[in-house]
């Protein structure tokens, strides 16, 4: 926290200052923070064994040792001078690096490479056999010079002078490199990195670091008898008598996140004294070692007097193979946790976390967020959010749908089809299907009564209403997580070009307003071009998945008449969900195949507009995907809500495909439980194949990777015991997590919902598969991450992104799918109409009972004439869903004024379906602020407590320069 203003000595101020603390110390406490982290390297709270990993006692500054190594830079690639017999062979590897670099640049000496590759692989054989057992892989050889990073490259590559300038380089900015061959790959080499403290104190002040400030406890003593303390300790022993949330992880399980009330401020090197340094190896956590490397290595140059610079770019060009800091160890323990306590935080991870065992409990976000970042660790918030909101939306959901089921055999309209023996229907085809009775689909109408009852209506305006008190409870949430996670004041700094931004448009510079450097830049004109490319792109995919459609379409038709006329009596009588279902399963086959290709397409899109900086690529890539896969998957169910039987025609009138085929009907009870199937097969499939894949693919992956160490396939040893490999060597035989970061994790889970509440009025079941697949998916991303991933950069978020405003549109057209879906889809306007106007309660004044739709069905079928059809003398009438005029009618087969009403009824009710729920989502969006009033409170109160608390650790100190030089003086606050 910066502060400007200037400290004076005065007398007077000083009494002021002493007693504004005193009014501090009689204030009434508010509620403790979670946002100290940092704090509790300090609370002496580890898991037992946790310190054998992340603590070292307290040891003086090596500042000589740091100022011996800069001073040892030369233009070679050299370590310090050897002190060891391990030092002096890593410094012989770079040497052998540099012989070979420079052989390299040299024409007329190309016999060197070979010899010199020799006696490198002969020396690094002998280095991995006098690797300390001890280290466990997380320190340098010496036992204690933490690992912070790892870098992994191919003795074989060529870009051997470009690996040399930049690990040079990073030498230089202060980092402490040591390399170790690799005990399973003969051909790779890992490159170990060490932040010491001042590195680590230089670079957490430029990146605004926010760490524990020492600080008075002006609440912790503080101790009140007024009524609403005795009020409070009332109800903590009223609460304490209930019985204990089980959702809730016990903080005997988790004894280093104990909460404290510690406050941080941006790191200063100028006013160390003021921050609480107990020990110097844990004051700066994993994670942010991490990312402190992280900003070095992305900042340091590899070509010399050249603007190139950024592990990025030597990702790119495969100068290193991989860069990820190293996990904390195994997380497995022969011994029981709740006995001998965690190893490590991915230790603790696994036991609170990933196991299927606690399938049941909150998740531990503040050691998710420390272990790998804030940005994975918003992304496990929001889905363990999304998760716990599903819970009254599912319950909902289940009573429409039991609702459904006790009133099944009740429903007038099911008994009237059910009991239609003698009401003939006309034939689905004109050559080989004959009449059919309205009785054979009595199992039909039951169970679309299942979806389509009286608590659709209020299901579709409760899931409206629910998706935006999701999204504005999410905004409270996220403010409370960053205030937590001290990311109010953080900015996100400017973002380092792209390396392929950087190589198209290096020609052309224009200096950078935010930073004043100059940098490459791309005109507007081919700016635009590229962005009109992409975008005939999109149209075009999307064209593809149109195709697809009908494609799918065409052939519901051809089966359509193969089911109506087949030979087995079973199949010709449930011909309808032999159509829909062999349809929904052809449409699936399409939809997971198409999405293969669209994440290909995709990514060449987005790489043809050559976005400037990694967030915009995100950004751009995220929104191609969400477009084409929302397209793929919601298309087919579109035209089942929308198109089918809508422009079928009537018998001796029908609409055909290529004046071959006849158009799709919809059934005499309606159409919405087709889509009803269609959903319910898409959603449950899709669900189950993307959980396969999500754990499947890394599971088989590792097993191949163990499976080749175990023969020697890398030409190293063959290594039968995993446990025996040092810690880097296991994680390069993990997998590197997406290449796309978080894009399909939350593409997944905002595609589920959109098909939550975009169509839920026809499947109300919908929430309760999305709930179930949820629960499941936490622990499945958590065993990922945990045990199959390498652990990704620990990188810093303040909200999810670009799917918020995504999530935000879908809220939105879901109540218009919604209020259509109701209004055109469901049979609940024509019953609502027949009801109020046509029924046999018109006169009586009561029209909500079953028995006011007696007469319904009669009344939606209209009359056919099938000897007009077959030009036969012999007249036999059918019935087909229309209100048309019968044939006998001075204007036969015309819309009759019951179709018209019903017609006007549907556009008054989207009409008024929409201005409602849109006026109840604003109404509610303006009553819940984004921010609690008490988060607010609590933040203006402790920059006022900081301010104060600055203010006095800074008079301290004073006073001790004071009494130690013996002279007043006045001192300018830093």
């Amino acid at each position: 926290m910066s502060h400007s203003s200037s400290w004076s000595t005065d007398t007077d101020q000083q009494s002021s200052m002493h007693n504004s603390i005193s009014e501090i110390l009689k204030e009434k406490s508010l509620k403790p923070s979670r946002r100290s982290l940092p704090c509790l390297a300090q609370s002496q709270t580890h898991p037992i064994n946790l310190n054998h990993f992340l603590s070292v006692p307290l040891s003086p500054e090596p500042k000589p040792e740091v100022e011996a190594l800069t001073q040892s830079i030369s233009t070679s690639c050299s370590l310090l001078p050897p002190q060891t017999e391990d030092e002096s062979k890593d410094q012989y590897v770079e040497e052998s690096e540099v012989t070979t670099c420079e052989t390299r640049a040299d024409e007329s000496v190309p016999q060197q490479k070979p010899v010199t590759r020799v006696k490198l692989e002969a020396r690094t054989d002998s280095v991995q056999r006098k690797t300390p057992p001890g280290s466990s892989g997380l320190f340098f050889r010496d036992g204690k010079k933490r690992i912070d990073y790892i870098l992994v490259y191919k003795k074989s590559s060529p870009q051997v002078e470009k690996r040399c300038t930049f690990e040079k380089n990073l030498r230089a900015e202060g980092l402490m490199l040591e390399k170790e061959p690799s005990l399973t790959n003969n051909d790779i080499m890992f490159v170990k990195i060490h932040a010491p403290w001042d590195t680590l104190c230089k670079y957490a002040e430029q990146m605004n670091i926010r760490m524990p400030f020492r600080k008075k406890c002006y609440f912790t003593d503080w101790k009140s008898k007024t009524l609403g303390s005795r009020f409070h300790l009332r109800c903590q022993q009223i609460k304490s008598w209930l019985p204990r949330n089980p959702m809730k992880l016990d903080k005997e399980a988790l004894p280093d996140l104990e909460e404290t009330d510690c406050y941080t401020a941006p790191f200063s090197r100028a006013r160390m004294h003021h921050f609480t340094i107990n020990n110097r190896e844990t004051f700066f956590s994993n994670s942010t070692r991490s990312r402190i490397v992280h900003h070095v290595l992305q900042r340091t140059k590899y070509e010399d007097g050249k603007s190139k610079m950024g592990i990025n770019r030597l990702l790119g060009n495969s100068t290193y193979e991989a860069a990820f800091p190293p996990h904390e160890g195994g997380y497995k323990s022969r011994h029981p946790i709740k006995t001998h306590g965690a190893q490590n935080h991915r230790h603790l991870l696994y036991e609170r976390w990933a196991r299927w065992g606690i399938w049941y409990k909150y998740q531990p976000l503040d050691l998710i967020r420390r272990y790998f970042g804030e940005k994975i660790g918003l992304y496990f918030a929001w889905l363990g959010w999304y998760t716990g909101m599903l819970i009254p939306a599912a319950l909902v959901g289940v009573f429409v749908f039991l609702y459904g089921l006790f009133t099944m055999e009740s429903s007038q309209v099911s008994k009237e089809i059910c009991e239609a023996n003698t009401t003939i229907m006309c034939p689905m085809c004109e050559d080989t299907c004959d009449p059919w009775t309205l009785s054979d689909s009595c199992v039909y109408a039951k169970v679309t009564h299942l979806f389509d009852n009286g608590g659709t209506v209020f299901f579709a305006i409760f899931m409206a209403i629910w998706a935006t008190v999701f999204l504005e409870f999410w905004k409270r949430r996220r403010a409370e997580l960053t205030y937590d996670w001290d990311l109010i004041d953080w900015e996100e700094e400017e973002e380092e070009l792209r390396p392929q931004f950087e190589a198209k448009y290096s020609k052309v510079e224009r200096v950078n307003p935010i930073s004043g450097r100059p940098e490459p830049f791309q005109p507007f004109s081919d700016k635009l071009s590229r962005l009109l490319v992409s975008v005939s792109g999109i149209f075009f995919m999307i064209s593809l998945v149109l195709t697809a459609v009908f494609a799918v379409v065409v052939f519901r038709l051809i089966v359509m008449e193969k089911f109506a006329s087949f030979n087995w009596k079973f199949v010709k009588k449930n011909w309808q969900f032999a159509t829909s279902g062999t349809g929904v399963c052809i449409n699936f086959m399409i939809i997971m195949s198409l999405n293969v290709v669209y994440e290909k397409v995709s990514y060449l899109l987005t790489n043809l507009e050559h976005p400037r900086t990694e967030s915009e690529w995100e950004n751009s890539f995220a929104l191609k995907m969400f477009l084409f896969q929302f397209v793929n998957l919601n298309s087919s169910t579109f035209y089942i809500a929308f198109f089918l039987g809508r422009f079928a025609g009537r018998p001796g009138k029908y609409n055909k495909l290529f004046n071959r085929w006849r158009l799709e009907e919809c059934h005499p009870s309606g159409c919405l439980i087709d889509l009803c199937l269609q959903m319910g097969v898409i959603m449950f499939f899709k669900q189950i194949w993307n959980n396969f894949m999500e754990l499947g693919y890394p599971l088989l992956q590792n097993w191949w990777s163990r499976r080749k160490m175990k023969k020697g396939g890398g030409g190293g040893q063959n290594v039968d015991n995993k446990a025996q490999l040092p810690q880097w060597d296991k994680d390069w035989n993990l997998q590197p997590m997406n290449a796309h970061g978080l894009v399909d994790e939350y593409l997944e889970m905002v595609l589920q919902f959109g098909f939550t509440t975009i169509f839920v009025a026809a499947f109300p079941l919908a929430p309760l598969l999305a709930l179930l697949n949820n629960i499941i998916e936490i622990r499945l991303d958590a065993y990922k991450f945990v045990t199959q991933w390498r652990r990704p950069m620990p990188a810093r978020a303040t909200d999810i992104g670009i799917w918020h405003g995504i999530l935000e549109g879908i809220g939105v057209l879901a109540v218009i799918t919604n209020a259509f879906v109701i209004a055109i889809t469901s049979d609940y306007i024509p019953r609502f109409v027949y009801a109020f106007k046509y029924g046999p309660c018109v006169d009586k004044g009561r029209h909500y009972d079953d028995e006011c739709l007696r007469g319904y069905m009669n009344s939606s079928l209209s009359v056919f004439d099938m000897g007009e059809m077959r030009n036969s003398s012999q007249s036999r009438y059918c019935r087909y869903r229309d209100y048309r005029a019968p044939p006998w009618s001075p204007v036969p087969y015309e819309f009759t004024l019951q179709f018209w009403h019903v017609l006007a009824a549907r556009l008054a009710f989207i009409i008024v379906f929409e201005h409602l729920v849109f006026g109840i989502k604003s109404f509610i969006a303006y009553l819940i602020p984004d921010m609690p009033k008490d988060l607010c409170d609590r933040m203006r109160r402790e920059k006022y407590l900081m301010q104060e608390m600055m203010y006095e650790a800074e008079l301290e100190h004073l006073q001790k320069e004071r009494k130690k030089n013996g002279r007043r003086y006045h001192h300018e606050w830093p």
